[in-house]
């Protein structure tokens, strides 16, 4: 003889596989999200935020100043103002005249 379910069984095997399925569809969401901020960080890394062309990296002392090859715009990173501002003013000033043409 066939038993069948009550509906409190239903409901509960329903509530796992919907917990399953919810778990399932934001582990996808989460890659797919990774997988798009690499693909914008491949697009954009090392490419000037004004027109596009390539940065070129030119170290000096403990600073990276990145350049544009086209703009020829000059991009501090993240803390290397702070950096330029504790360095003696003719130090900063012969980290700038470099770009100067």
């Amino acid at each position: 003889m066939t038993r069948k379910p009550s509906e409190s069984e239903d409901e509960y095997f329903a509530r796992i596989e919907f917990e399953r399925r919810k778990t399932i569809e934001k582990n996808k969401q989460q890659k797919m999200a990774e997988e798009e901020k690499k693909r914008l960080r491949d697009l954009h890394y090392l490419k000037c935020p004004k027109c596009g062309m390539d940065l070129i990296e030119i170290d000096y002392k403990t600073i990276k100043v990145d350049r544009c090859s086209g703009c020829e715009g000059v991009w501090l990173d993240a803390g290397e103002i702070e950096a330029v501002a504790k360095m003696d003013k003719s130090v900063a000033d012969r980290i700038f005249g470099l770009f100067s043409l």
